[in-house]
């Protein structure tokens, strides 16, 4: 097997190569480090790349894997961290060039459950400036690696773009309006946006605290779910974190889906490019061959969730950022500016229409999920967006609205949400469904994710940069 067929595999698989004495986790890292070293200056997918603490932490996984101890299902695998997730010793710049010099004394809550699972860590990984929408303009925007003129995603940007070009296994992404689940459909991989406090934050630059996830991104659905595996679960420092036992994910029988219930609205997944619309009536079918009763649902009107969704992220945004800003407005970009400009001008009262919106929207969700096993819906409406139709839709808050129909909804909801490559373009950049699920049947999804992965192929494409 070459380096390039190897940089390709996916996490369990690599996993179980390393497990076996099959391959060196030294090796491993070493040829990794050399990969990103040769295509990332033109991709810019990492913000900081740490060959020593690889080095150092794949040498310790080489000498227990050789004595048979195995931590973890990714023990001894190459992971890369957004840069937002609190790293000790390390700098941790959440895409902003205002903390150029932080660096945390502590590791995250899910950063150190990789840790002590044994992955290894290459680096952290670019991202939008505090996770919104937009790159900061001193940051050099991560490059998709199926074609230069199209969106990376935001705001896990180089969480996507690793991945998808070889030069990471997984990674932990950050999901507050789509930031797991618009990098994913945009490169071509797999992300989990978990039920909300499914994975601790303590220890992750927050954007909006009460719509903040972390969630897993990989090739596959199996590497979500053994990644999710490692990272959720209750914590001592983050008291929303939830109490629930973590299942194993990976438990499930994904060779056919009779006993699951696939809903279906029409009327919500509504205004989708042909491209998108085919890859969601393919998408469809796989589910039915594999024994789904996909059926039509009326799924409560996500209107005011998807246009409440702003403020509600700017009040929070403010308020995690009210140290720095407005008193350092200079060092923001234009998009975060804005959108804290928003939040310190809303109202108690407007806030709380926003907060009695939020929570009758998720009870809707809720009392839907009760009568169904799954939600299939597109990713985002258009396929592919190029980098130029994306700058134009920043300044069209009716377009923002249609971006984030797909996504924003769940995030207000607290709803678990699986990422799945569908589909490729006419110019051979990809295309992604979603299934949504009810609240902590994440098991579900990854069950769900690997047979359709199982009898698809689209997950398993490789980019020829344009």
């Amino acid at each position: 097997m070459t380096d390039d067929e190897l940089a390709f595999l996916d996490a369990t698989s690599v996993a179980r190569l390393l497990h076996s004495r099959k391959l060196s986790p030294v090796e491993l890292t070493r040829s990794m480090l050399a990969r990103i070293e040769r295509l990332d200056p033109k991709l810019a997918s990492y913000a900081l790349v740490t060959p020593e603490v690889a080095l150092a932490q794949a040498r310790e996984a080489e000498k227990m894997l050789m004595q048979r101890r195995i931590l973890g299902p990714l023990h001894g695998v190459p992971i890369g961290l957004k840069d937002l997730c609190f790293t000790k010793g390390i700098r941790t710049m959440a895409g902003m060039p205002i903390r150029r010099h932080f660096v945390p004394t502590f590791d995250g809550a899910a950063v150190a459950r990789l840790r002590d699972a044994g992955t290894v860590l290459l680096g952290k990984l670019q991202m939008t400036e505090g996770a919104f929408a937009d790159h900061h303009p001193d940051v050099r925007v991560p490059v998709n690696p199926w074609h230069a003129d199209h969106w990376s995603g935001a705001s896990s940007s180089g969480s996507g773009v690793a991945i998808a070009a070889g030069l990471c296994f997984a990674a932990l992404g950050t999901d507050t309006g789509g930031s797991i689940r618009f990098p994913c459909a945009a490169n071509g991989v797999t992300g989990l946006k978990p039920t909300w406090g499914r994975v601790p934050v303590h220890g992750a630059f927050a954007l909006a605290a009460s719509l903040d996830h972390i969630g897993p991104m990989a090739r596959s659905a199996a590497d979500c779910g053994a990644m999710l595996g490692v990272i959720a679960g209750a914590d001592p420092h983050d008291p929303v974190a939830l109490r629930d036992a973590v299942p194993d994910y990976l438990a499930g029988d994904p060779t056919q889906l009779g006993d699951l219930r696939v809903g279906f609205d029409p009327d919500y997944a509504c205004g989708l490019d042909g491209t998108t619309q085919g890859a969601v009536d393919d998408a469809a079918a796989v589910l039915r061959g594999l024994g789904a009763d996909v059926r039509n649902v009326r799924f409560p009107d996500p209107g005011d969730a998807i246009r409440d969704w702003p403020v509600a992220c700017a009040v929070e945004t403010a308020v995690a950022h009210e140290a720095t800003f407005p008193a350092q407005r200079s060092a923001y970009g234009p998009g975060l500016a804005g959108l804290l400009d928003l939040g310190r001008a809303t109202s108690g009262p407007d806030l709380q229409k926003v907060w009695l919106r939020r929570r009758d929207f998720a009870g809707r969700v809720t009392v839907l999920m009760e009568t169904i096993d799954l939600l299939l819906i597109p990713a985002q409406p258009m396929a592919s967006p190029t980098v130029a139709e994306m700058a134009a839709l920043g300044s069209d808050p009716e377009g923002f609205a249609r971006l984030v129909r797909f996504t924003a909804p769940f995030d207000m909801s607290g709803h678990p949400a699986i990422t799945l490559p569908a589909g490729f373009t006419r110019q051979g950049t990809p295309v992604a469904i979603q299934l949504v699920a009810a609240r902590l049947q994440e098991a579900r999804l990854v069950r769900a994710g690997m047979a359709f992965q199982r009898v698809t192929h689209w997950h398993r494409g490789r980019p020829t940069s344009k």
